[in-house]
């Protein structure tokens, strides 16, 4: 089964997300076995996003290894960094048609340009003395 392909946007939301993750898959000296892959696909049908962590020194190795991940589990490579991979693959409740959609308004306004401007937002700025309340106003957002 090919891996999946993701627009950058929904990358760069999923490596946001997978940020504060701890790796829960370690991959040591035997490589990438039938045990290895079993656990990695019992991780991503619990979870949808996880970091693996490979302990092997050989990049062109890690590269290989991420690869056939991937194509084994049909998930979408994320994140390559040192000796952490992160992958995800979306879980029985998503399907293929709101794929998009699904990943986040963040990631849905970065791919299609489109933010929440204009928008209304109250300032709220602190008295000088402490006796006073904090003067709010009104400010329309028209960009960032």
């Amino acid at each position: 089964m090919p891996a999946l392909q993701l627009i950058s946007a929904q990358r760069s939301d999923l490596r946001s997300r997978a940020h504060s993750l701890n790796p829960v898959v370690m991959i040591g000296a035997e490589g990438l076995t039938r045990a290895v892959l079993a656990e990695i696909d019992r991780s991503l049908a619990a979870h949808d996003l996880i970091k693996i962590r490979v302990l092997g020194d050989e990049r062109d190795a890690r590269i290989a290894i991420y690869d056939a991940i991937c194509d084994e589990l049909s998930a979408a490579p994320i994140q390559h960094i040192g000796k952490l991979l992160v992958i995800w693959r979306p879980g029985p409740a998503l399907l293929k048609e709101n794929l998009p959609e699904e990943l986040g308004a963040a990631a849905r306004r970065r791919a299609t340009g489109t933010g929440a401007a204009p928008r209304t937002v109250v300032v709220r700025k602190p008295s000088t003395s402490g006796q006073r309340r904090p003067k709010s106003t009104a400010v329309t957002v028209l960009g960032n």
